[in-house]
């Protein structure tokens, strides 16, 4: 086992000065930066799900075109202690509405079930492992193209179980949810991957798998309640336990470019490919 990581503790946040009711250990693997965090919810047990916090962020993905992602860089410019309301009014758009996605990006292939068994994997190291490199999925015949027709390739007719924890989450513009799935924390290297909790496709259109892609987006609310992240990451403390199944899918928008992630661990998100649409979530 790992030699345990020396405590990091804070017991106020240096973003906005504000004492926190209990002191947090940053040390831990997976933690967001302590000049990211703005707000700690305290979220009390209930069945079937054990208390944790909640750690609200200004981390976003850097290629976010939404209104926090223009503000939040101009404010985390200056060096001092921002006040809560300034942080607010960085954070103050809304994410999306209603659960239909809003997006247009090989939207064929994302809002599809991949037509091929299930493989199970213990450990997401072992999925990442089992993925092409990027330089085949870049060369690929035919060129993966990200218009919205472009349906699912060779190589993403997969269709996975993977057990890990989920570290972060966020709610994208094209009303996605964008989960940072991890191994369990104990293990070495760290490494995570993106998996997406999709908006919902026309429920009538016998191309997408609607049934299966709302059940999923319907137990990550009931999950989650009045507490489901915004246009920021939201990060879990600890990181949730979580059995994720879905189909595989390169994320060809961000071959070239800015990679997706929150800063505090996208130099430990090794791939673009993603579990796209989650079909099944289990926390």
């Amino acid at each position: 086992m790992p030699n345990s990581p020396k405590p990091q503790i804070i017991e106020m946040l240096p973003l906005t000065g504000a004492a926190l009711k209990k002191p947090l250990d940053l040390a831990r693997t997976g933690m967001p930066a302590a000049g990211s965090i703005h707000d700690v919810t305290e979220l009390k047990p209930k069945a079937g799900r054990p208390a944790f916090r909640i750690l609200h962020t200004t981390e976003l993905d850097t290629y976010e075109t939404t209104p926090p992602a223009t503000k939040v860089p101009q404010l985390l410019r200056t060096k001092k202690a921002r006040s809560a309301a300034a942080v607010a009014a960085a954070l103050k758009a809304a994410p999306p509405t209603g659960d239909n996605y809003l997006g247009s990006a090989r939207m064929a292939a994302k809002l599809s079930k991949a037509n091929a068994k299930l493989e199970k994997f213990a450990d997401l190291k072992k999925l990442i492992d089992s993925l092409p490199k990027q330089t085949v999925m870049e060369n690929h015949k035919p060129k993966i193209d990200t218009g919205p027709k472009f349906g699912r390739v060779k190589e993403e007719q997969r269709n996975v179980s993977v057990k890990a924890f989920l570290y972060a989450a966020s709610r994208e513009a094209d009303n996605d949810f964008h989960l940072i799935v991890g191994r369990d924390p104990k293990l070495t290297p760290e490494m995570y991957m993106t998996m997406e909790v999709s908006g919902l496709p026309p429920k009538n259109n016998a191309a997408f798998d609607f049934k299966d892609l709302k059940a999923a987006r319907s137990a990550f609310k009931a999950y989650f309640g009045a507490n489901l992240p915004g246009f920021t990451y939201d990060f879990y403390h600890p990181p949730r336990p979580v059995q994720i199944e879905g189909s595989l899918f390169w994320d060809a928008t961000h071959a070239t470019g800015s990679r997706p992630g929150p800063p505090s661990l996208k130099s430990r998100m090794p791939v673009i490919w993603e579990v796209h649409p989650v079909t099944s979530i289990k926390l």
